[in-house]
């Protein structure tokens, strides 16, 4: 009876191994075939995030562009009658869009034109030329443009510049008169016919004009290019805002650098 029973016993272990073990072979196989779709999973996860990262790059680099504040343009503009610094036969001219409500065209005014003129307009390089932008939200800076304008008259529109950007809260027009006199009008009869005439109004929005038809919408903005025989300017880069002296630097220095453009004929007159 007993070796019956270890004769089943036997044969009970017998089976259960002969079972078991195909299922217990298999097993290293299923975890290896586990683990090559899992690793397969970590790979088109990492092609998935690259994907992602380089979508993201493109993006920040497209905002950035579009952020910068320089840009090429290739047009012509027609300075004519706009007050300038410096020689009319400088190779470069600069354009400024300014309005005298606007602040940061008052800390262009005071930190960066100072040394512009000191190392290129002093040095007969740069034409440095005075556009009309005054925003449609700054209700005092057209009457302001007009003012700087009637006091060009008298040859006095450079130190009304000076003294409307250090007044910028003092612009209304009740004002302008007595700006006109601390800035050495002898006439100031003559000075508020002339603004109160309004005969400078047309000009200041044919220049608004022309600023708008080359993307600008606000100030300080500026057109830089080389100075034609004409006294037209072949624009190459807009600036736009109270950039430091540096970014200004860059652009005239690679401008000079080049042998295009005509120059003007000779003079040395500061217009304004």
């Amino acid at each position: 009876m007993k070796l019956a029973g270890r004769g089943v016993i036997s044969c009970l272990l017998t089976i259960a191994y002969t079972c078991l073990s195909p299922i217990q072979a298999a097993e290293p196989a299923d975890e290896l075939e586990t683990l090559r779709n899992d690793v397969e999973s970590l790979k088109a996860g990492q092609r998935a995030i690259r994907k992602d990262v380089e979508s993201i790059k493109n993006l920040l680099q497209s905002q950035q562009r579009r952020r910068s504040p320089v840009r090429d343009v290739n047009t012509t503009l027609q300075v004519g009658a706009d007050p300038y610094k410096g020689l009319a036969d400088a190779k470069l001219t600069l354009i400024e869009f300014s309005d005298y409500q606007c602040p940061f065209c008052a800390r262009h005014t005071r930190s960066v034109l100072p040394q512009l003129e000191k190392n290129y307009v002093d040095s007969g390089k740069l034409r440095y030329v005075l556009r009309d932008f005054p925003l449609d939200f700054h209700k005092q800076a057209a009457k302001a443009h007009e003012a700087a304008h009637c006091a060009g008259e008298q040859g006095k529109y450079w130190q009304m510049h000076a003294q409307l950007f250090a007044n910028q809260k003092a612009l209304h027009l009740e004002r302008l008169p007595g700006h006109a006199k601390t800035a050495g009008l002898q006439d100031l009869a003559a000075f508020e016919d002339c603004l109160s005439s309004g005969k400078y109004a047309e000009r200041i929005d044919a220049s608004k004009a022309e600023g708008g038809k080359l993307g600008i919408r606000g100030t300080p903005s500026f057109a830089i290019g080389l100075t034609a025989t004409d006294g037209s300017v072949k624009a190459k880069k807009i600036v736009r805002g109270a950039q430091p002296y540096a970014i200004f630097q860059k652009i005239l220095d690679e401008l000079l650098a080049t042998d295009a453009g005509e120059q003007a004929p000779p003079s040395k007159e500061e217009k304004g």
